[in-house]
């Protein structure tokens, strides 16, 4: 199933607009999102499993919740079960927890440590005494009764059943849902800027990054690097645990600049200087905006190092990283290459999604819009849906390990 399928994740975003988890599905882009069948969630399962379990550190997206649709017949299925169930929420339809037999696999699915979500469903037709086994309720916003179902999730007063709302997609909407103390939110808004977050100017520490950047590209000495580093220790602070980070894999502690060019020169400091750039921020910001970021970077140089030399995958990774800048820094795109030169084929890529790197972009986009041209657009670069699916739970994976 997977070698034919694309896996699509939506960001679980909270009340301070943190990631604290996805739902992952297969690519599906039908009207009302069908239900799975039983061969494409056992598929499913098996397959995140087989990305994202480690067994000497446990589960390799770390404290995010992981979402999931099933059915209470699979819940016991050996596919589902390898799963871990630290993080794991198993998706029921209210349609699926009438009998008894449904309530007992919930029970023994819960007693392991799995979560349970109800969507698609009536609270004021779920039975309490069925209730008290879930761990959460979906909704989407756009339900006419939405109100109405959350006045009646306050009124249960169930300690252990939290509210997450579906198809959240813009900001005034997610300021509605945050003010009625919902627990999370699942859409594209993330991908939005906050209106009126837009500001032509960059800041002292977004400029300094800007700066070195441009000194790397041009492979200037490294004590020049240095000298302008020291003007601001929180940066060569946080750019030394970057380096540092599981996601690097170096096999040491790398303790200055210096010693960090001398083992990988000067392309990897390039990619430490990007993602330092996506912090370095206040205006126009948002946590799940830089996570994008930094999975969609990596997920496009994974898919172009099958197929590009190695500096040309480590451009698409800057090419990704900067796709969402203008965003991050709440500056017009045009403005921010004003500020850095970058290579005609990543700018060409930024604007017009062109050029050798823009089709690379344009499939990550896809991929996290769940767009009805993904197969197509994979299939124009020669890519299956396994290797797209493979580089997302990798990029997801690696993007954790930075601990940003």
């Amino acid at each position: 199933m997977h070698e034919d399928y694309f896996i699509v994740r939506e960001p679980l975003v909270n009340t301070q607009e943190r990631v604290i988890g996805f739902e992952l599905s297969w690519h599906n882009t039908t009207a009302g999102r069908r239900k799975p069948t039983d061969v494409e969630i056992i598929a499913l399962a098996r397959f995140v499993a087989g990305h994202l379990n480690d067994t000497e550190a446990g589960a390799l997206l770390g404290d995010q919740i992981l979402f999931v649709e099933a059915t209470p017949e699979l819940l016991a299925h050996e596919a589902l079960c390898a799963l871990p169930p630290k993080g794991t929420v198993f998706s029921l339809r209210g349609s699926d927890v009438a009998s008894s037999e449904a309530i007992t696999a919930i029970q023994a699915a819960r007693s392991f440590g799995y979560g349970i979500s109800l969507r698609d469903a009536d609270l004021g037709a779920i039975d309490k005494s069925v209730l008290q086994h879930v761990s959460y309720f979906e909704a989407p916003i756009g339900l006419p009764d939405f109100a109405a179902q959350v006045r009646l999730h306050r009124s249960l007063n169930l300690m252990s059943l939290r509210m997450v709302a579906r198809q959240v997609d813009n900001w005034q909407a997610y300021d509605t849902c945050a003010q009625l103390g919902l627990y999370a939110f699942v859409g594209h808004l993330h991908l939005t800027l906050r209106p009126n977050n837009y500001s032509r100017d960059i800041n002292p520490a977004q400029a300094m990054i800007l700066q070195l950047m441009d000194m790397v590209r041009k492979n200037v000495d490294v004590r020049q690097l240095e000298n302008v580093l020291k003007r601001d220790p929180a940066i060569s602070y946080k750019l030394l645990r970057y380096i540092n980070s599981a996601g690097f894999g170096l096999g040491c502690e790398i303790q200055s600049l210096k010693h960090a060019v001398t083992m990988l020169g000067y392309s990897p400091l390039y990619r430490w200087l990007a993602l330092l750039l996506a912090t370095a921020t206040s205006t126009g910001y948002s946590p799940v905006l830089m996570q994008t970021a930094v999975v969609r970077g990596r997920f496009a140089e994974l898919l172009g190092q099958t197929f590009l030399p190695k500096h040309e995958a480590e451009n698409l990774f800057v090419a990704g990283m900067f796709s969402l800048l203008d965003k991050l820094l709440g500056v017009p795109m045009e403005d921010v290459l004003e500020k850095i030169q970058l290579s005609e084929s990543v700018t060409q890529a930024l604007l017009s999604r062109e050029g050798i790197y823009g089709p690379f972009l344009a499939l990550a986009e896809a991929c996290e819009l769940n767009s009805p041209e993904l197969a197509s657009m994979a299939t124009s670069l020669c890519i299956d849906a396994r290797q797209v699916s493979d580089a997302q739970m990798a990029a997801l994976a690696w993007a954790q390990s930075l601990r940003l």
